[in-house]
């Protein structure tokens, strides 16, 4: 065992694991990475195939944003935005206006997606005091969500599992049903199936908009709750209620923004521009903690005014708009730009795409779920009548804990397997690690090799 390894099962408590079974199974220990892989300690190559929790984007040690991080440590690594500013923070913010959906004009610098969406629940309460309408205290939220894992946050989340111990801590959100309208798509009626899943959302807009200071949604993608897509035209219909309804929209693109679904932004598949958009995860192209909150010149300017009239947003972090953060996006940005990469992923996306429909007709796969390079796959125990594997079997983390032997990276969220891989990644890349994927699959659910231990289903 490596030392490492032996430290953190002493010292370090993980997120989202059972230490009990952490500390009494092998782990891997990362050393080092190159590209699209990662290395371990005994110098075993890994393709990352979650892009090390959906963060990297053009593969690991990028020289450019090398670069820019050791050029902008030469001049300073630190200094608070507590009335002062600095350099890359005020270019990114431009840089950031200029690509977002038009009217988002205002960018708040928080640590990551969890403190931009509290930043957004925050900003969106207050906004109405400012606007003398002070009973617009609640939030909308989706069945299945999952904004973060502050209180703010857990409050507009939906996913029990996840949520549920903490709900005497919460305030209270209305949930209305998801648009988990993935199966729905296949009766080929989305113009019906979008009426159906908006419905609730109206009737509550219409009964309570008085009492609703914002809606947050995922756009196209809950990716937490299992890669669940949205059907075609449904975020566009919630931005149309939540205008005419007088309530903010915001917009949570941790997960889908920086390219993961084939635009730059999943509002743009749809021309949305919502009152507000939280940025965090492929900012910094996977490099450092970063998260913004951009908003609209209404909002900004509903909190200017005197000292004496305290419309100031009182909310800030230590290590808001850190210098070396902003310098990492800027590169990240540049990357984008120079190398093409939107463009770029139209090969990519279509090649993932052909080989997601042979893998789709394994035993034991159920839905194939696809946005871009967002991509989950659902296992079945019985896929002609949709009987799902036990609990406790652990699937999907069975499916995960296989692929590894092959050189893949991969992790589920209970049994549904994910692959998110960097945008970097090449045509060849993409088909070898989704070969990988089946080759496990098959090996897991249809020759029974099924070695799971103690794995958890929950493993993200």
């Amino acid at each position: 065992m490596h030392e490492a390894e032996l430290k953190d099962k002493q010292y370090v408590w993980h997120p989202f694991t059972q230490m009990q079974d952490w500390v009494s199974r092998p782990q891997k220990v990362i050393a080092a990475a190159s590209g699209i892989k990662l290395i371990d300690t005994e110098g075993n190559e890994f393709y990352d195939g979650v892009s090390s929790l959906w963060v990297n984007i053009h593969g690991h040690r990028k020289a450019e944003i090398d670069a820019a991080i050791i050029e902008q440590l030469g001049k300073v690594a630190h200094t608070t935005m507590l009335g002062l500013a600095n350099i890359p923070a005020a270019e990114l913010a431009e840089q950031l206006v200029a690509i977002a959906p038009t009217g988002l004009n205002k960018v708040f610098y928080s640590d990551d997606g969890s403190t931009a969406v509290e930043v957004a629940l925050k900003m969106a309460f207050q906004y109405w005091q400012h606007k003398g309408k002070p009973n617009k205290q609640k939030f909308i939220a989706l069945e299945h969500a999952y904004h973060g894992d502050t209180v703010g946050t857990v409050s507009v989340g939906g996913i029990d599992l996840f949520h549920r111990v903490f709900k005497p801590l919460l305030f209270t959100s209305v949930h209305i049903p998801a648009p988990s309208c993935y199966h729905c798509q296949l009766t080929l009626n989305t113009a019906a199936c979008r009426r159906q899943c908006t419905d609730r959302l109206e009737q509550v807009l219409a009964g309570h908009h008085e009492e609703i200071a914002g809606l947050i949604i995922e756009p196209l993608v809950q990716a937490a709750a299992g890669m669940l897509m949205s059907p075609p035209g449904y975020l566009a219909r919630v931005r149309e209620l939540t205008r005419r309804y007088g309530v903010l929209l915001i917009v949570d693109e941790v997960a889908t923004g920086f390219g993961r679904t084939g635009k730059m932004f999943a509002c743009e598949h749809e021309s949305v521009t919502p009152d507000m958009m939280t940025l965090s995860k492929g900012i910094t192209g996977g490099y450092m903690p970063l998260a913004a909150t951009m908003t609209t010149d209404e909002i900004y300017n509903a909190f200017m005014g005197d000292y004496t009239e305290k419309k100031t947003f009182y909310h800030g972090h230590s290590y808001t708009g850190n210098p070396l953060a902003c310098a990492a996006a800027l590169a990240n940005l540049k990357i984008f730009r120079e190398e093409k990469v939107i463009e770029g992923l139209i090969p990519k996306i279509a090649a993932a795409e052909a080989k997601l429909e042979q893998i789709a007709k394994l035993d034991h796969v159920g839905d194939i779920r696809q946005q871009g390079l967002i991509i989950g796959i659902e296992l079945m125990q019985d896929k002609s009548r949709k009987v799902p594997y036990p609990w406790e079997q652990a699937a999907g983390a069975s499916v995960c804990q296989q692929a590894r032997k092959y050189g893949l990276i991969i992790r589920p969220i209970g049994d549904v397997v994910i692959f998110m891989p960097p945008l970097a990644s090449t045509v060849e890349e993409i088909e070898e690690m989704l070969n990988i994927i089946e080759r496990s699959i098959r090996e897991i659910t249809q020759e029974g090799l099924v070695d799971n231990g103690s794995l958890q289903p929950t493993d993200l």
